[in-house]
């Protein structure tokens, strides 16, 4: 079997190949850093999914895709002469045992938050703010988790998960309140919080808000399909049925898929 590194090498050669003037790949060759970047959204997202649904084949697969985003940008550096995919292997490699002193140095820690807490310290020792490092293009409930997460390492947080079912309850009164007024930009401003309170809970429950939600989603898809199958099946569309038609369905979808 081959190595890991054999491996790569090979994959990083291909990719220059397919970049090289003389016989390279006409697509490939147009490519460039910002070009590729909706690319590399869609594979991640192909990934989540793959995770997602604990398939190993697809993850396989989407791993390697994933993987080949990060060879083609290392090369497009590497033609513009800054880096290549040596040192962003180096990088990687350099920052996991930076990070990592109770594995690969002499300090001790306890249990997986205070592996976490010290892996904050080490990057603000770096010079890095408290909620540096949480890209702006990230979806907004993963974003609010990540950025409440940062907050909570320097004591910024609630106590407890039952803190945060208090202020659930205040952030609802205050989007009623909101409705009631009829004001849009306000209605819009409390159901962000109530977003946001809410991502915060589920952090406290140890749950990401983001995959939680992309559960629910898929949950959704998959009933609904049944009660528009289901009707189909009799020759009827779903804007044909009466509310209470399709109800019924969705009731008879929960106990099957």
């Amino acid at each position: 079997m081959s190595t890991v590194s054999a491996n790569l090498e090979r994959l990083r050669a291909i990719v220059a190949q397919l970049r090289d003037p003389d016989g390279g790949c006409p697509w490939d060759l147009e490519q460039t850093h910002r070009t590729l970047a909706p690319y590399l959204l869609e594979e991640t997202y192909e990934l989540l999914e793959a995770l997602e649904q604990a398939q190993d084949g697809a993850m396989r697969e989407e791993l390697g895709d994933v993987l080949l985003q990060v060879v083609f940008h290392a090369q497009l550096a590497s033609e513009r002469g800054v880096f290549g995919l040596a040192e962003v292997v180096d990088d990687i490699a350099d920052k996991m045992v930076r990070r990592h002193p109770h594995v690969f140095g002499d300090r001790t820690v306890g249990g997986a938050p205070e592996v976490q807490a010290a892996w904050e310290r080490a990057k603000q020792n770096a010079g890095k703010r408290v909620l540096d490092g949480v890209p702006a293009a990230l979806p907004s409930l993963l974003r609010a988790h990540r950025l409440t997460a940062k907050a909570a390492t320097v004591g910024f947080d609630w106590p407890d998960a039952t803190a945060v079912f208090d202020k659930v309850d205040e952030e609802l009164g205050e989007l009623r309140e909101a409705v009631t007024s009829g004001n849009l930009d306000s209605i819009e401003d409390e159901m962000g919080d109530m977003l946001f309170v809410l991502a915060n809970l589920a952090r406290k429950l140890d749950v990401q808000p983001e995959i939680a939600l992309r559960r629910t989603l898929t949950k959704f898809e998959r009933r609904f399909r049944y009660v528009e199958e289901s009707l189909l099946g009799h020759g009827r569309h779903p804007r044909d049925a009466t509310l209470a038609e399709m109800d019924a369905l969705w009731n008879e979808a929960k106990g099957k898929v």
